[in-house]
């Protein structure tokens, strides 16, 4: 077990590279299973959701190699059966998305029900609404979701609420359905373009992506790619708020600027000065944070994987901010985390009134999710004294070499051995 160990009150100076995106790499690596030969696939996050998902592939027989760091080649030619290994399965939420994907290839599949971040109920109903839509028949034996189909055939598909897994699994499903699929009150988020974009340089035949409906024309055939994933939008957010958190100045460089304009708008009335570029944002603060209302929506509004880093930040902001979340139904967990470095944050359902501090002070702090890990680091950064965050396995399913990433900012962090636990 390893911790951080963070000295904060130094303001991040510098420039900083984003990597490929998470939530499209998760997705987008399951969906190579409908190719019919080998993919490249560019830009892969060097995550450890990332190796859960390369070791389910490999484990079902496909052909998987790190060309670099960041290059994956996939050739699913040899996949032996539609078994999605369980003890893999549970470990990750992204997992789901081999039932669509093996669904749309063989056109049945047997997985876990799937594992991850626990911050509210995960339902998977819209996902299989969906597939019965499209013809299948749905069986589920406790955690174990059977899935299969004589032929997948093309159907109108109203999600009752926006999905973005749910949106992105059937439209993997449908890909080589017979017919027409039209999906609507889909989710609109830049990964899920993504992921339709990787479909349709197989041959997939995918319009509307990042609107309200999508229409799938069903092919018969898909071929192979070599495909590049998309900026995170998350990590660079994370970075863009531990900048002005900090009081800093840093260029957060290798993004797309229009992926990040609810969490730019959010920062500039924060009190931040944000600058963007061709390619890049550069992030810089120099007066007091101001208090801010912010609710998250599905895209475009503010994304709910961002709500914990701007809280935290917002724990010293001049005045009271008011965090409604609008998405999932139990995000504020981490509160009582920052509550011991001396924010002053009250939850009541989904709803935070956060009073402003002069300053947060070092602490011991657990990592209870993935984004609430990205905030701790933020506290820490921010908090006068010495931090160590615990749990660090959470931080590390969704960023990339954060800790030499953040010394490069002139962060003092380090990566340490938890001591031993009395018996």
């Amino acid at each position: 077990m390893e911790k951080f160990v963070i000295r904060g009150g130094k303001p991040l100076s510098g420039e900083v590279n984003v990597s490929g995106a998470k939530n499209a790499a998760v997705a987008i690596l399951p969906a190579v299973l409908l190719a019919e030969g080998p993919c490249l696939i560019e830009n892969v996050p060097a995550i450890s959701d990332i190796d859960i998902s390369k070791d389910i592939l490999a484990a079902m027989g496909a052909q998987v190699e790190y060309i670099t760091k960041n290059t994956l080649s996939i050739d699913p030619t040899t996949v032996l059966g539609t078994d999605v290994p369980y003890a893999l399965a549970k470990k990750m939420r992204g997992s789901y998305y081999f039932i669509g994907a093996l669904l749309g290839r063989y056109n049945q599949v047997c997985a876990a029900l799937p594992g991850g971040c626990d911050f509210g109920i995960r339902p998977i109903d819209q996902h299989l609404k969906g597939f019965e839509a499209l013809g299948a028949q749905v069986g589920i034996e406790g955690d174990i979701i059977h899935v299969s189909a004589d032929q997948l055939i093309g159907a109108h598909v109203y999600f009752d609420i926006v999905s973005v897994g749910a949106t992105i699994n059937v439209m993997m499903a449908a890909v080589k359905a017979q017919g027409v699929t039209i999906l609507e009150n889909v989710a609109k988020e830049p990964h899920i373009v993504d992921v339709a974009n990787f479909l349709n340089s197989l041959g997939a035949d995918i319009r509307g992506a990042g609107t309200d409906v999508i229409k799938i024309h069903g092919v018969e055939k898909l071929g192979r790619t070599e495909y590049g994933i998309i900026p995170d939008q998350i990590e660079a957010g994370t970075y863009m708020v531990a900048a002005a958190a900090t009081g800093g100045d840093v260029l957060v460089s290798g993004v797309i600027p229009k992926h990040l304009e609810s969490i730019t708008a959010n920062l500039i009335r924060a009190g931040a000065q944000v600058t963007e570029y061709d390619e890049a944002v550069r992030v810089q603060r120099e007066g007091p944070i101001q208090k801010c209302n912010i609710k998250t929506l599905p895209h475009p509004g503010f994304p709910t994987d961002m709500q914990p880093q701007m809280t935290t930040m917002l724990t010293v902001a001049e005045g009271t901010s008011i965090i409604t979340e609008g998405v999932w139904d139990n995000r504020f967990a981490y509160v009582e985390e920052l509550k011991k470095l001396g924010a002053n944050v009250q939850v009541d359902g989904q709803v935070a009134v956060v009073d402003g501090v002069d300053r947060l002070h070092g602490g011991v702090l657990r990592s209870v999710d993935l984004r609430a890990g990205a905030a701790m680091v933020i506290a820490g950064l921010m908090a006068d004294g010495i931090s160590e965050i615990e749990d660090i396995r959470h931080i590390e399913r969704g960023y990339e070499d954060i800790v030499s990433k953040l010394r490069d900012l002139g962060a003092d962090i380090r990566r340490v051995e938890c001591a031993p636990q009395k018996q």
